[in-house]
């Protein structure tokens, strides 16, 4: 922790002292390094001249308390402005990055995209050091109302008409028992977890890509995993295969064409062309896409799960639900939430593991295979005995979150600290949160911008606490009166089953990886068979 404090007083001499060009800004932990050095070195020698307001913090450290630094520029003109730099002149990263560095803080004001006209009112704090970014994680301190998308919400036409539970606030009367109904679908299924993953791996991934690899010399791992990962989704709550329902095979093509279209605002297709960056701008960011040209894909889904998940929609209405209520919000549930979440999760994790190299990979088959075959077979129990494993996934988690952003607005008046300064926000504030941001804080992860397997072993699990990715903390669990993700354990779960099924089959691999709109591109190369598996 920081044993000294940075003087207001003195803020013009330590933001020259520490002013740097950006070719010498490479991370944002080297700059966040070089400032909180330089912050230290000179305020001890300041304090005896200047008595600032000061603020204790829980720890009993004494923080300064610093008005926020930032600008949101003229009305309209300033959301523009931060909205190019944000897509296409500076690009999401060197955004904040640039800012922290102009800023000399961690918390500072922006506008946020979309902007007009999409978001009536873009302005935001922004948060991007892991103790400040732990407030929107306070639903005490934090309305979540609407947010989840950020500055704009999508038109309800896109979920039946319904704000479902991901829009809700945890104090509006119908958050906890729509979320009593999530918890309800996921402990009546827990003992199928294992088992439907498991088999939809060996039937719906490892032949395609091995067959892929085959003919190609390569292949594409997003789209056999999307199509696995609705397969898996669908056959866990309607217990039967996608493919003998209306829907057959184009479940993820009507999921994907449905997150996009509430998504847009937030996309970009990352063209270098200036042409078409200005009609990209225009289209995505600037006017709602209209709901109703996926209207029939929506209803396609929404008819499948209808018919299939008969005896949980049977549940929801013992429950005290709508039946219409309760299958748009399970649409939802596996639409939004598991299958765009595993549509990031799973190409995330098997880019940072492929790109380890084989050095992590003997570990990981080594660990896999002995804990298997001691346990008579991959069970919760072996998984559990998987410490190297688990590490694995929760640094995957910790350097590419499934969902980078967090918002929320201030319920009442509050202090925020970062590791320097403390801040007064005032009720009703929108504040954000760039997770990549927060867990690659140097202040508490050691190389931070590092994949390191091996993070969370042993008295690395402390650090848990600042693994966020789930809307809550790693060492936390969801509540009906939270809005940390229902099925975080099973997500934690099923990317664990994903590297010990990779290692029971397969001894190493590599990838080569790429961007796409939402998340990472990964492409498998190659797949050495493994010489011996249990």
């Amino acid at each position: 922790m920081i044993k000294s404090t940075i003087n207001p007083s003195m803020l013009p001499l330590l933001c020259e002292s520490v002013t740097l060009k950006p070719t010498q800004v490479s991370s944002y932990s080297h700059f966040t390094n070089n400032l909180y050095s330089k912050a230290n070195k000179m305020s001890t020698s300041f304090s005896h001249k200047h008595k600032p307001s000061k603020v204790e913090s829980p720890n009993s450290e004494l923080l300064h308390l610093r008005e926020i630094p930032g600008s949101y520029g003229l009305p309209f003109v300033g959301a523009i402005r931060d909205r190019i730099a944000y897509f296409y002149t500076q690009g999401k990263d060197e955004f904040f990055r640039s800012r922290i560095q102009n800023y000399h803080s961690t918390v500072f004001r922006t506008n946020m995209p979309p902007g007009p006209f999409l978001a009536s009112d873009p302005k935001v704090i922004v948060l991007l050091d892991a103790k400040s970014f732990s407030v929107l994680l306070d639903v005490s301190k934090v309305e979540k109302k609407n947010v989840l998308d950020g500055t704009f919400m999508p038109s309800t036409s896109y979920t039946g008409g319904y704000r479902v539970c991901a829009y809700l606030d945890p104090s509006e009367p119908k958050h906890a028992l729509l979320k009593r109904f999530f918890f309800s679908i996921l402990s009546s299924r827990h003992k199928l977890f294992i088992p439907e993953f498991r088999s939809t791996l060996s039937d719906e991934l490892f032949p395609l890509l091995e067959d892929q690899i085959s003919k190609n010399g390569k292949a594409n791992f997003n789209t056999l995993s999307d199509s696995m990962s609705f397969s898996f989704v669908f056959r866990l709550f309607c217990d039967k295969n996608p493919s003998v329902t209306k829907i057959g095979s184009e479940g993820p093509t009507l999921v994907g064409k449905w997150l996009f279209f509430q998504l847009a605002p937030l996309i970009t297709f990352g063209s270098t062309k200036k042409i078409l960056n200005l009609i990209e701008d225009l289209l995505l960011h600037t006017f709602p896409l209209p709901s109703f040209l996926v209207k029939s894909d929506y209803n396609k889904l929404y008819d499948a799960f209808s018919d299939s998940a008969s005896q949980i929609l049977d549940e929801a209405e013992a429950m005290g639900l709508k039946r219409d209520e309760a299958c748009h919000n399970l649409v939802f549930l596996a639409g939004f939430n598991a299958f765009g979440g595993m549509k990031t999760l799973f190409p995330a994790l098997i880019k940072w593991v492929g790109l380890a190299g084989e050095k992590l990979h003997k570990q990981l088959a080594r660990e896999i295979r002995t804990v298997a075959e001691s346990e008579g077979g991959v069970t919760f129990s072996a998984i559990e005995k998987m410490t190297l494993t688990k590490s694995v996934v929760y640094e995957a988690l910790r350097i590419e979150p499934p969902v980078p952003f967090q918002y929320g607005k201030a319920k009442q008046d509050l202090v925020i600290e970062s590791h320097e300064a403390a801040f007064r926000v005032k009720k009703g504030e929108m504040i954000f949160g760039y997770q990549p941001f927060a867990t690659k804080d140097p202040k508490v992860f050691e190389d931070p911008e590092e994949f390191v397997g091996s993070r969370f072993v042993g008295e690395g699990e402390k650090l848990l606490k600042y693994v966020y990715w789930s809307n809550g903390r790693e060492t936390e669990s969801p509540t009906e009166e939270n809005k940390q993700c229902p099925a975080k354990d099973l997500v934690v779960l099923v990317s664990r089953l994903m590297l010990v099924e990779f290692f029971l089959r397969y001894d190493t691999f590599t990838v080569e990886v790429g961007k796409v709109m939402l998340g990472s591109s990964v492409t498998v190369k190659s797949l050495t068979p493994a010489k011996s598996c249990s």
